[in-house]
C-alpha cells in the first residue's frame, strides 16, 4: 500500500486499520481502529491535518484532503461512499457521506446526518444532526429525519470486508516479473 510521509509530516495508522494495496496515504493523516480505505481512494494530509474515526470506512475512489486553514475531521462509524470528496470539513459520528458526494471547505455535518448520492455541500455549509441533504446546491430535507441507527448495517459489513481482505487478498498478475 502506498503510505508515504512528506517531510515531518508521517501517517498514524492504528493497527487494526485496513489499507487497500491500491489506496494513497500521504502526510499528516490518522486511521483509528477499524478504520478501512479501499482502492483508489486518496488521503492526503499535505497543508493540515486528516483524523478519521473508528470504525468508519472511506470507499473506493474517495478523495480526502485539507488545506492550511480547514483541517478534516471524520468522525467514528461513518460511511464516506464511492468518490466522494471531503475537501477541509468536518463530519461527525455515525453519518453517511453518499456516494458522489461533496463536502467542501468550512462544512460541518453533524452526527447521524446524511449527505445524499451526488450532492454538493458548498463551502462553510452545515447540515444538522440526523438530517438529510439533497441536491446541487445540498439543501435540507425538511421533516426528514435519518434513523440513529442508519449507518450500523454497513458500518459492519465493512468490517467484515476488511477482515476477509486483509487475510485473503492475493494479487494475481505477474508483478515484479
Amino acid at each position: 500500500m502506498p503510505v508515504y510521509a512528506l517531510g515531518d509530516l508521517t501517517p498514524d495508522i492504528h493497527p487494526d486499520a485496513y489499507v487497500h494495496p491500491d489506496a494513497t496515504v500521504i502526510g499528516a493523516v490518522t486511521l483509528r481502529a477499524g478504520v478501512s480505505v479501499w482502492p483508489q481512494a486518496v488521503l492526503r494530509g499535505d497543508y493540515g491535518t486528516i483524523e478519521v474515526g473508528e470504525r468508519t470506512s472511506v470507499q473506493d475512489g474517495t478523495v480526502v484532503h485539507c488545506t492550511e486553514f480547514h483541517p478534516v475531521r471524520i468522525g467514528a462509524d461513518c460511511v464516506l461512499g464511492h468518490n466522494v470528496h471531503v475537501e477541509g470539513a468536518t463530519v461527525g459520528d455515525r453519518c453517511l457521506i453518499a456516494s458522489g458526494s461533496v463536502l467542501l471547505n468550512g462544512s460541518v455535518v453533524e452526527d447521524g446526518a446524511v449527505l445524499g448520492a451526488g450532492a454538493v455541500m458548498s463551502f462553510n455549509g452545515f447540515l444538522p444532526a440526523r438530517a438529510m441533504a439533497l441536491g446541487v446546491p445540498a439543501r435540507v430535507r425538511e421533516g426528514h429525519v435519518v434513523p440513529e441507527d442508519m449507518t450500523s448495517g454497513i458500518v459492519a459489513k465493512y468490517l467484515e470486508n476488511s477482515a476477509i481482505y486483509k487475510q485473503g487478498l492475493r494479487r494475481l498478475d505477474a508483478v515484479g516479473e
